[in-house]
């Protein structure tokens, strides 16, 4: 568990999370296939008739502890991280579009695009519990009663999907534009991990010898599929499992309006459910069980679990052994395959021209879900305001959101022709301790 909690530190001392990839590209007036990412409407709003993906990347961490300055200042983040009363989230997010192509004919937009998704996640870690495994219950002294009301996770998932778009102009005049849309994904699931303690109940005592858990009681579920049932806490183990067997359909809708300026607009309103479905994890490697942990009263000749034999485990599997030959578990059920939710999102947004060239846009995405649920790939709640220049062939931008983990953050990004750079994050991580950094690039050309 130690070195599954370094992965997550070290992964946020490089980058940091938003939940909104490509954070202020995708609400640009020079619309493509980055647009259709978030509302499959826009398809019809093409800016050139044809429009080929090259690549596109974008990296994002984040968490509610750990600020820039302490990466900076080479603090011990694995202590720091798991300081203070509130419950730990941490989020590492990569997703990278391959091959995809986008047309606009007449009054109809199509679009094909493929992408492979990376996530590792802490959800509402109880601070007691992560320091005594990792760091020996150095942030806390004495014995800590602990009692949770929810669930705690920890989570990861690789998965791959192809997507088929659709948009259609529904009503069109001089002064009028309504689009809608419609995007079917097909899902390959690649490899997933999770733990969840639901309800946990106990103490935890510091001794000379390590730290214990006694007097205990939690819902367990134990989760794997794929590499991440054998190792958690290296980048090969999500890298060579993304892709894996056809098992799930997911879609988005979304609609559009139009205010429009001749060839431009005025304003370009959109709203989208996106992320609707599932995917189903079927491998020979595979197993998700739910378990009742039920751990005695320390006694002077039991002090309880020894948390310090899960320091040097990385996987899932080995905590699952370590805990069955303690005799602390007892198994509720067991499913050989298991679906998982993918993360549902209400997203509505305005981009307003203020002058020409000067464009000033609202992006807000809200959860449909919780992220408590063992089933469930996380999202978070945001809103971002980007002003931007538009010249054509060049674009400037500074994207300002806020999230419900890690706070407010600013950022900025270019694009020059079809090659674009940026970061939702990068100005605040500089100017102030920032807990959120990110960075995409990528390049798509547009024709005709």
């Amino acid at each position: 568990m130690k070195k599954i909690v370094l992965a997550l530190c070290t992964l946020s001392s490089v980058f940091a999370y938003s939940q909104e990839h490509f954070t202020g590209l995708s609400t640009s007036s020079r619309v493509g296939l980055l647009n259709a990412g978030i509302n499959p409407a826009e398809l019809a709003n093409l800016s050139k008739k044809i429009e080929i993906n090259f690549y596109g990347f974008s990296l994002n961490v984040s968490n509610n502890k750990i600020g820039y300055s302490d990466i900076v200042n080479g603090s011990n983040l694995e202590s720091l991280i798991f300081k203070g009363a509130d419950a730990v989230n941490m989020r590492s997010d990569v997703e990278l579009y391959g091959p995809g192509v986008a047309v606009r004919w007449r009054k109809w937009g199509f679009g094909v695009t493929t992408k492979a998704v990376g996530r590792l996640d802490l959800v509402d870690i109880d601070t007691h519990i992560g320091d005594a495994i990792t760091n020996n219950g150095i942030n806390f002294s004495g014995p800590t009663v602990i009692k949770n009301d929810y669930n705690q996770r920890l989570n990861g998932t690789t998965w791959g999907e192809v997507g088929f778009s659709i948009a259609h102009t529904l009503y069109e005049n001089d002064k009028h534009r309504f689009n809608a849309g419609v995007t079917f994904k097909m899902m390959f699931p690649g490899s997933y991990a999770n733990m969840g303690t639901d309800k946990f109940s106990g103490t935890i005592s510091n001794t000379a010898t390590g730290s214990y858990m006694s007097n205990a009681d939690a819902t367990l579920n134990i989760a794997y599929s794929g590499n991440l049932a054998n190792s958690f806490s290296k980048f090969n183990d999500y890298s060579q499992s993304v892709f894996g067997g056809l098992h799930g359909f997911v879609g988005d809708v979304g609609f559009n309006y139009q205010w429009k300026d001749g060839k431009k607009y005025k304003l370009n309103l959109g709203a989208s459910v996106r992320n609707m479905g599932s995917m189903t994890f079927s491998d020979s490697n595979n197993a998700s069980t739910y378990y009742h942990l039920s751990i005695p009263q320390a006694t002077p000749t039991n002090p309880g679990l020894d948390l310090s034999q899960f320091q040097n485990v990385n996987s899932l599997k080995d905590v699952e052994a370590r805990l069955l030959s303690s005799g602390y578990l007892t198994e509720i059920s067991q499913n050989k395959d298991f679906k998982v939710k993918l993360p549902t999102l209400f997203t509505a947004y305005a981009d307003v021209k203020i002058v020409p060239k000067l464009y000033v846009s609202v992006y807000g995405q809200q959860k449909m879900h919780s992220n408590s649920k063992n089933d469930q790939i996380t999202a978070q709640n945001m809103i971002t305001v980007t002003p931007r220049v538009n010249l054509g062939f060049f674009e400037a931008f500074s994207s300002w959101s806020s999230s419900e983990i890690s706070g407010f953050n600013g950022g900025f990004g270019f694009r020059l022709g079809g090659f674009y750079l940026g970061s939702g994050s990068v100005v605040t991580a500089l100017l102030k301790d920032s807990k959120q950094i990110d960075v995409y690039t990528g390049f798509r050309w547009a024709f005709l």
